[in-house]
């Protein structure tokens, strides 16, 4: 009769999966927790102490990392090791099922560094992976969640899911060790940049139908994790921008909205109520907007939902959706709406290079209006607060970038231009007459005294941008002359 052994944390499903195994013809061995825990609902089982005749010690810490049971998981069918087997009173194991200590959730939930330490599983790891090296015999289940589809492949004999489950075993233990590494690096710099994330999801395709693509989730908050309320699925492209809509919503204040295109924001506004903010961040790009992606700090209401209904937009991402907007968002049903809680994104920024990975921490930096020194033209204390809000929004348009704005809302945006005038020249095309009286937020410095310059000819009142150049005195001089109020914030905002 082939052996199961079982050594779970995390007991879901475990008495089904039991039963379904006992019934297929295997007899179950178990430490000591999971063994309680099939004893108690009445089915046979022995425990590992027993079957090693060697018990627990140091409080738990040790009671699978023996030789009768890693050599049961780890011995072929040739009759060598048949033989050790026998000479040290084993038998062989036939499946392996092991969930690990809740280390990562221990840690997210405050513990105390004792207590974190105490949920580093060692025995756990050891048995999957010597499970998974030996999966040309032996089964490995790293989760819960792989039992139905191990009980069919048990049922079929299938040697490739025993493949693939020995993959997903050392992905398992390879993101669960990294894990451990940065918990104990304790925030040094660099971090170890391997994402501890696990597989979501397989995508249509990615940006383009000939490039293959996917979604991983690392437990954290955010687009990865959201709620699907409604509509298609998620293409590749719809998660990145759904990514950088939500991420310049919570830069928004709350009643905020904006709304994204390719990955840079078409127009974002904060007016008094949410409703007039969408209506507001539509329309300082209608043309744009036009299957754009919006985001919304606050929650969806039938109003607002009848306005969305009434346009083309691509996906919805808000922090909730009262009912009665769901209905009326079903009119849609292609449309894509998703509930993300309003956290900030506190993990690294990873993207894959030639050779290797490209690993920063996130821009989380936001204005300090108290720090910045006007450095030339009058002072235009009544516009610091469009000046903080196109701070705010320039940060998440792509470099180079330029934000024009006014009472809370963007009038123009130029991105991702290869020089900076051409960006503002991109801004004042779209602000039209609506700039004079304006303010400008620049991502970067100025590197001559040119935008300065356009900017008064458009009626430009007040400009905030890092400073920093070596010709910074063109740039205040063109402010001092045009009679426009030019800040230095000191920090700048590349977006590549």
């Amino acid at each position: 009769m082939p052996t199961a052994l079982l050594s779970v944390r995390d007991k879901t499903g475990l008495i089904e999966f039991a039963t379904e195994l006992l019934s297929r013809g295997f007899t179950l061995l178990a430490s000591g927790g999971t063994a309680a825990a099939l004893r108690s609902a009445g089915l046979a089982v022995e425990e590992v102490a027993d079957y090693t005749r060697s018990p627990e010690i140091l409080g738990g810490r040790v009671k699978t990392l023996h030789p009768a049971v890693h050599g049961g998981i780890l011995s072929r069918e040739s009759e060598e090791d048949k033989g050790d087997l026998v000479r040290i009173g084993a038998r062989a194991i036939s499946l392996v099922a092991v969930s690990l200590y809740p280390f990562v959730e221990t840690v997210r939930g405050g513990a105390a560094d004792a207590e974190a330490i105490e949920e580093i599983d060692i025995g756990g790891v050891a048995l999957l992976r010597a499970a998974a090296k030996n999966h040309d015999r032996v089964w490995v289940v790293p989760e819960p969640r792989w039992y139905p589809d191990v009980l069919a492949g048990l049922d079929r004999q299938d040697a490739a899911l025993r493949r693939r489950l020995a993959a997903e075993a050392f992905a398992h233990t390879a993101r669960y060790d990294m894990a451990i590494a940065n918990y104990l690096a304790g925030g040094d710099w660099p971090p170890f940049p391997m994402a501890e994330a696990s597989l979501a999801a397989t995508l249509r395709y990615g940006e383009n139908p000939h490039q293959s693509a996917a979604v991983y989730r690392d437990g954290s908050p955010g687009v990865a994790a959201a709620s699907p309320l409604q509509g298609k699925e998620l293409s590749y492209n719809n998660l990145l921008d759904a990514e950088a809509a939500w991420r310049c919503c919570l830069d928004l204040r709350r009643q905020g909205a904006c709304v994204v295109k390719h990955q840079t924001p078409s127009g974002a506004a904060e007016r008094g109520d949410l409703l007039s903010s969408l209506r507001a961040a539509v329309a300082a790009d209608d043309e744009a907007a036009f299957g754009g992606v919006v985001a919304l700090r606050g929650q969806v209401t039938p109003e607002i939902a009848e306005y969305l209904v009434s346009r083309f937009f691509e996906v919805v991402i808000a922090e909730d959706v009262e009912p009665a907007a769901r209905e009326i968002l079903q009119r849609k049903p292609n449309l894509r709406v998703l509930a993300v809680p309003a956290a900030a994104h506190e993990g690294l920024e990873v993207r894959a290079i030639g050779g290797g990975l490209a690993v920063q921490t996130p821009d989380s930096a936001v204005p300090d209006v108290d720090s910045w020194r006007r450095a030339g033209g009058p002072p235009q204390d009544n516009l610091l607060k469009d000046l903080e809000f196109a701070c705010r929004i320039v940060k998440h348009a792509r470099s180079n970038a330029i934000v024009v704005a006014k009472d809370g809302v963007t009038l123009g945006i130029g991105a991702g231009q290869v020089s900076r005038i051409r960006a503002a020249a991109a801004a004042f095309e779209q602000a039209g007459d609506e700039a004079k009286g304006a303010v400008l937020a620049s991502d970067a410095f100025f590197p001559f005294g040119d935008v300065v310059e356009l900017a008064a000819k458009h009626g430009i009142a007040a400009i905030v941008e890092p400073g920093g150049s070596l010709r910074d005195d063109q740039s205040i001089e063109a402010a001092d002359k045009s009679g426009l109020a030019l800040y230095f914030t000191g920090t700048r905002h590349f977006r590549h």
